[in-house]
């Protein structure tokens, strides 16, 4: 919480996100939270990257300049290599049973 000292003789205070003017009490411990929200600020980049992992399209975290679509066309890439792979070996069992006169 951080606040503006407007007249330190009078022990006068200012919130600045409240815009009210208050007396300082010694009886009330500040903290500063600034630390913790500069890590908030780092876990919500994480937890960002993390669901940009779930769209193909999205560009992550580390990632380098001009590759938004690596995901996108690897799935491509491997869905053709393994779509193919199928495709052979249905075609070579259709061919070794026609061969074999089971067909």
């Amino acid at each position: 919480m951080s606040h503006i000292r407007v007249a330190p003789e009078l022990h006068l205070i200012l919130n600045p996100t409240t815009g009210v003017i208050a007396e300082e009490k010694d009886d009330v411990v500040e903290y500063s939270l600034d630390a913790v929200k500069t890590q908030l600020d780092e876990l919500d980049l994480i937890v960002s990257d993390m669901m940009n992992q779930l769209d193909p399209n999205a560009k992550l975290l580390n990632m380098f300049p001009g590759r938004e679509k690596a995901s996108y066309n690897a799935g491509i890439v491997t869905n053709a290599f393994y779509g193919a792979v199928i495709g052979f070996m249905v075609s070579f069992l259709l061919l070794i049973m026609k061969k074999l006169g089971g067909i």
